[in-house]
């Protein structure tokens, strides 16, 4: 009877190792995902901030533009109405 209790207890520890083991892979496995996706979040916040400041730009570029073309449209009425 004894011998039948200690392969059980054998039986039941390599079953709960088991268990450990694979908990402790799929742990190790999400680490990783998550160790991941901080550096692809940190590279789309870089990214981000790029596009924001390179948007900034553009925008300043079209406003400049548009007072550009403005000026010019009024010396040509201007021009119109002298001539």
């Amino acid at each position: 009877m004894r011998l039948y209790i200690a392969a059980m207890a054998d039986n039941v520890n390599a079953a709960f190792e088991q268990q450990l083991k694979r908990l402790e892979q799929r742990v190790d496995a999400l680490v990783t995902v998550c160790d991941q996706l901080q550096d692809e979040n940190r590279s789309l916040k870089q990214r981000q901030d790029v596009l924001t400041a390179e948007r900034a730009n553009l925008l300043q570029k079209n406003e400049q533009v548009r007072a550009r073309v403005e000026a010019m449209i009024g010396r040509l009425k201007a021009m119109e109405q002298g001539g």
